[in-house]
């Protein structure tokens, strides 16, 4: 089996819970890879950079991929020695989808070099969920785009092929077990 059919995308959009969910995910043994955006938003503020979303959009765009890419080839490398399970807080195509919702232009090589690498055919996406979203420093999101987001999140992985698993507004492990029942469903 190829190794990145261990690599499980939880995406949707902002204040959903999928940090939650991913240290959860981590407390119970399983690799988990942290979103980029929140660092590249962070290391742009203190640099006084504008490679932010409020401020250059294409500039942000382009980190972003980059660094989606760069995470996903970390984790090729690192699962040689370490097999199983890796989840990822946010996948290429989530920036690929921030693109689309942007109208953004994005170099034709960055963007082949993105599509041309694959997770596990389920991903997991959280719906809007009301009651627990916020924003702060790096979500600035209003209730309206975190529920357009969600739905550019979701369409842009079934454009690309993926079996969209929407994950229940429920508790963290109870979120949990149902992304591991539904992984040891899954038939290769």
């Amino acid at each position: 089996m190829n190794q990145t059919n261990y690599f499980i995308v939880l995406t949707g959009g902002p204040g959903v819970g999928k940090t939650t969910l991913l240290n959860e995910l981590q407390k119970q043994g399983y690799r988990t890879v942290p979103e980029d955006a929140r660092r590249i938003i962070k290391e742009q503020l203190e640099s006084n950079g504008d490679g932010l979303p409020w401020k250059n959009r294409q500039y942000y765009a382009t980190l972003m991929l980059a660094a989606s890419t760069n995470s996903f080839l970390h984790e090729l490398k690192e699962s040689v020695t370490d097999p199983g399970y890796v989840f990822f807080d946010r996948g290429i195509p989530d920036t690929l989808a921030y693109i689309e919702m942007e109208n953004l232009i994005v170099e034709e090589s960055l963007l082949a070099e993105a599509k041309a690498h694959h997770y596990h055919k389920k991903i997991f996406i959280l719906p809007p969920w009301r009651e627990i979203y916020e924003t702060d420093n790096e979500r600035k999101q209003t209730w309206e785009e975190a529920e357009a987001t969600f739905k550019q999140m979701k369409n842009v992985y079934e454009q690309l092929g993926y079996e969209v698993v929407e994950t229940p507004k429920t508790t963290v492990e109870q979120r949990y077990q149902f992304i591991i029942e539904a992984l040891k469903s899954a038939d290769y």
